[in-house]
């Protein structure tokens, strides 16, 4: 797959529609990396024209900030500033709830200011505008599908409506959990939870929330973050049901449906 970087594009004398977002986790991790290819291919079919920092691309610092790490967050985020300032980055898309917040609001104060939007949003936009085309009957259609909102997308940036409305598009039947919503349940990796040992307790927050989305069950488990998709990966092994339940981004059930 040919994805274009921006100091390419800018020597071809182009300029991208917008600048993806890699983030970290869809760079590194091998299960989020397949979210990264699926949102590529989606952008490639409806022609849009996009371009990724690359090397360029620094962790956006959410994670050092979030443990308390202030000065290697401001080092992180003056470092990423100057690179977008510089290549006059105007629209940025990213597939991680962390990226996105992160970006939209908390570079401003360090003198990033730009159009940040998360992927769901964006899919539910070229859906509702038909340059992403569905087929009829897709992959999905009938399938019961349970969706899990990501802290970071849902409490922290109000987005709640765009990943239901891209799923309801695919034809599928989708079932909410109790914990939804504003009252949606963390998967237990966000404030940099992810790279810390877990605390003293009785249970692991991503064994009891793939326990509630289990319980419904489910054939798919959307998520719209990496860190999300790999808690209730888990939490769905733990229960041994990963044969009968499969953990989703929503990015990749439309690239699954694509007409």
């Amino acid at each position: 797959m040919k994805v274009p970087s921006m100091a390419e594009m800018i020597a071809n004398g182009e300029t991208p529609d917008i600048l993806f977002w890699v983030g970290c986790a869809g760079s590194f991790d091998q299960r989020a990396q397949k979210i990264t290819k699926a949102f590529a291919t989606i952008l490639h079919k409806v022609g849009m024209k996009f371009a990724i920092l690359g090397k360029e691309e620094m962790c956006t610092g959410d994670p050092a900030r979030r443990a308390g790490n202030e000065f290697l967050f401001q080092m992180m985020a003056y470092n990423n500033i100057q690179v977008l300032n510089m290549y006059g980055i105007k629209k940025i898309v990213t597939t991680c709830p962390h990226c996105f917040n992160t970006l939209k609001n908390e570079y401003p104060e360090l003198g990033g200011t730009y159009e940040v939007v998360h992927h769901t949003t964006l899919l539910q936009e070229l859906i509702d505008n038909g340059q992403i085309k569905l087929k009829e009957g897709g992959s999905f259609k009938g399938k019961k599908i349970t969706y899990h909102d990501s802290c970071y997308l849902g409490r922290a940036n109000d987005i709640y409506e765009a990943p239901r409305k891209v799923l309801e598009a695919l034809d599928a039947e989708l079932v909410e959990m109790k914990r939804c919503r504003s009252k949606g349940l963390c998967c237990g990796a966000g404030g940099a939870q992810m790279f810390k040992e877990d605390e003293p307790g009785t249970t692991r927050i991503n064994l009891d929330r793939a326990e509630e989305a289990v319980a419904l069950a489910p054939n798919v488990i959307a998520a719209a973050c990496p860190f999300c998709n790999t808690m209730m990966s888990d939490g769905v092994k733990n229960q041994e049901k990963e044969g009968d339940i499969q953990v989703l981004d929503v990015a990749e059930l439309v690239a699954a449906s694509l007409a």
